[in-house]
């Protein structure tokens, strides 16, 4: 039997997409192994979203040529897509495909093998016109799955490489998230992650009366479903009605992640972002009195071309107002392509640094402040892990949860005592 071992850099979309690969290589066959161990083909779905994300997937293609010099090397993915002939030019690697074109994956791979020959199958993605509809044909054993349901992006902010690498805008057929929907129930996951590279933008690319909200409504049907959770969304795609859901029916998680990027007006128009930072706090105000145990998640960026050290600071007092659940902060990262990468004023490195640190003690410092609020509650949360006799899981709103109650912990949804902080959440006690 052939082996295969899969590694992924980056978002949940490209977690979705490796769940999709693995499974074309266990229908042709093959044995799915972890990245560390021999094995026939190397498959690295990389990132492009930083310089760092590009960094580890070039170190990752050179472990795997470490570990087994005669395997396929085969990199997909966001690097892949847009600096298609530097990928191709580092050593051991054999196929190069993109962001599409992904079913031929597998056909590609042994062809490599066979013929010894190198392989870039990365075509243009602008001409990409629909969604690369791949059936789960197996799943991995997690209580979680991700569930990509659209692809391709058309905001093209000023510093985000990821519309060039994902082409335009494309939503998977509503009677496909349906299908796949079914295999996940069945296959036991309690909590499926609905992701895409711009999640609210579903189906206005088909023009027709499905919305993200349609998608969510549909599921929620689906009979075994347990829990929905969305990945990110922009601020400016949030609905009334995805909210109303949230307060009626538990199974929608009260979490949403809102990329705000910079709590100051002018880098957010520098950003060519879509909003004003009024209208982000108004709305995240009106969300928290309709669902206020929601979780609000999101990534600022710090340094970008032309933040000054008073923008920064009103980027701070902005987060100070806002109740956080989480904060991802990210130092810019300068991409060729993009048009922030040609503004004067670039920040210094050093300069960009001491800020993601000033901000993430604040950051530190609100998801403190929220997960204290639930200490003694009783709340479900999903198990997905376990370290020695510990046990880790997810509630709704975004609190990760440990207990040693590990006898009584299966793969469902279970309900915990949330005792004190602990780690990057709370200890929590199973109630019988």
């Amino acid at each position: 039997m052939p082996f295969v071992a899969l590694t992924t850099l980056g978002c949940k979309v490209n977690q979705a997409e490796t769940d999709a690969i693995a499974g074309l290589f266990k229908e042709r066959g093959y044995e799915v192994v972890g990245f560390d161990q021999p094995a026939d083909v190397y498959v690295v779905n990389t990132c492009s979203v930083t310089h760092m994300g590009e960094r580890k997937s070039r170190q990752l293609i050179r472990r795997a040529g470490r570990l087994n010099p005669a395997a396929a090397i085969v990199v997909t993915g966001c690097y892949a897509q847009i600096s298609s002939d530097e990928v191709a030019a580092i050593a051991g690697v054999d196929v190069v495909v993109g962001t599409k074109e992904r079913q031929h994956i597998v056909e590609l791979a042994e062809k490599a093998l066979r013929s010894g020959d190198k392989i870039n199958a990365v075509g243009d993605i602008m001409a990409a016109g629909e969604f690369e509809d791949i059936p789960l044909f197996s799943v991995p054993g997690r209580t979680r799955a991700f569930l990509k349901i659209q692809e391709g992006c058309s905001n093209y902010c000023s510093y985000c490489i990821i519309p060039y690498a994902r082409g335009p805008l494309r939503s998977r057929p509503i009677a496909s998230v349906l299908q796949e929907t079914e295999k996940l129930v069945a296959a036991g996951f309690k909590e499926i992650v609905l992701t895409g590279i711009n999640l609210g933008a579903y189906g206005r690319d088909a023009g027709s009366s499905d919305t993200l909200t349609e998608v969510v409504k549909q599921i929620l049907k689906v009979a075994g479903v347990v829990r929905i959770r969305l990945s990110s969304l922009e601020s400016v795609e949030v609905s009334d009605e995805i909210i109303t859901i949230m307060q009626n029916d538990e199974r929608l998680c009260q979490h949403l992640h809102l990329p705000l990027q910079a709590g100051d007006d002018a880098v957010l128009k520098a950003m060519n972002r879509h909003y004003s930072t009024a209208e982000y706090e108004r709305l995240v105000a009106d969300i928290q009195v309709r669902v206020p145990d929601i979780a609000i998640s999101t990534d600022i960026i710090v340094g970008f071309p032309g933040e000054t050290t008073a923008m920064f600071n009103n980027t701070l007092k902005f987060v100070e107002r806002i109740n956080f659940a989480r904060i991802h902060v990210f130092p810019y990262s300068r991409r060729q392509g993009t048009p922030a990468a040609e503004f004067s004023d670039q920040v210094p490195e050093q300069e960009k640094k001491r800020r993601v640190l000033v901000l993430q003690e604040l950051a530190d410092a609100k998801t403190v402040a929220f997960q204290s609020r639930f200490i003694g509650r009783k709340m479900t949360f999903l198990p997905e892990g376990r370290d020695g006799i510990k046990v880790e899981g997810m509630t709704g709103n975004y609190i990760r949860v440990y207990t040693d109650d590990i006898g009584r912990v299966g793969d469902r949804l279970v309900k915990a005592e949330l005792k004190a902080a602990y780690r990057d959440g709370l200890w929590g006690k199973i109630i019988d």
